[in-house]
């Protein structure tokens, strides 16, 4: 089942909307939200799978492709230049309040720059508020080790070594910078700044399986382990839920 084809192709300029886009880059931050169906968003060291009423916040020109599945409709709605997440490429998972103000967008059709702005002005607040992070984790400043952060998270699996050895910097040195400039060894801050994923899909109602998929863990049992090593609550006491033992915001 699923609407016909030809009715993807029957308004040109929204056909993107159906069909997905190669690589491309925005001025500006976007937001790539699956209305319904499955997407596969690929980004420089990310390879995110989709799934319905889920989100990636992107940042100013960071290039990305998306391939849709059958019967999916994607929406990208652009953003002012300040509206930006705090990483190149945020997986926000599924959250809610984004998901009906999609769709109340499709619904109402805005046309005018001012019915635009209306919308939009919404989407970014909600933006703003997910900022936010669950398990703050503050970047360094030394300019290596903060792409090695950023790859950090993008990479959930590389080791500090490898990490390192990409970047000419001894894995020693770079523990050092982690451990003077944030706080924390850098096992512990990649742990947080990935628990601060999951926290976001897992707020927005997704399930503990689909929220340690976005996040990069390795599945839910890894990320019940991560929420107890960093919340001090055993394992079956988190499992039984998640998300009482996530912090107050």
């Amino acid at each position: 089942m699923g609407f016909d084809p030809a009715l993807a192709r029957a308004v040109p300029e929204n056909a993107v909307r159906f069909l997905g886009h190669a690589e491309h880059t925005h001025e500006v931050p976007h937001l790539v939200h699956m209305v319904m169906g499955h997407g596969v968003l690929t980004a420089p060291g990310h390879r995110l799978v989709l799934e319905p009423r889920s989100s990636v916040w992107l940042a100013a020109r960071v290039p990305h492709a998306l391939d849709l599945s059958d019967h999916s409709i994607a929406l990208g709605p652009v953003l002012r230049e300040e509206i930006s997440p705090d990483r190149p490429v945020a997986a926000l998972g599924v959250v809610p309040s984004i998901a009906e103000l999609m769709i109340a967008r499709m619904a109402a059709g805005p046309t005018s720059p001012s019915q635009c702005d209306l919308f939009t002005d919404a989407l970014e607040r909600i933006l703003v508020s997910l900022q936010q992070d669950a398990f703050p984790t503050p970047l360094p400043t030394h300019t290596t080790v903060r792409r090695i952060a950023f790859e950090a998270c993008a990479l959930p699996e590389a080791t500090l070594g490898g990490l390192c050895s990409r970047h000419r910097i001894s894995p020693r040195q770079a523990q050092r910078l982690f451990r003077e400039q944030t706080g924390m060894t850098f096992t512990r801050w990649r742990r947080r700044r990935l628990l601060s994923e999951a926290a976001r899909s897992l707020r927005g109602d997704s399930s503990l399986a689909s929220a340690a998929r976005s996040a990069g863990f390795g599945g839910r049992e890894d990320l019940l382990r991560a929420l107890s090593q960093e919340t001090g609550v055993p394992v079956p006491e988190v499992r039984q839920d998640p998300r009482a033992h996530l912090p107050a915001r």
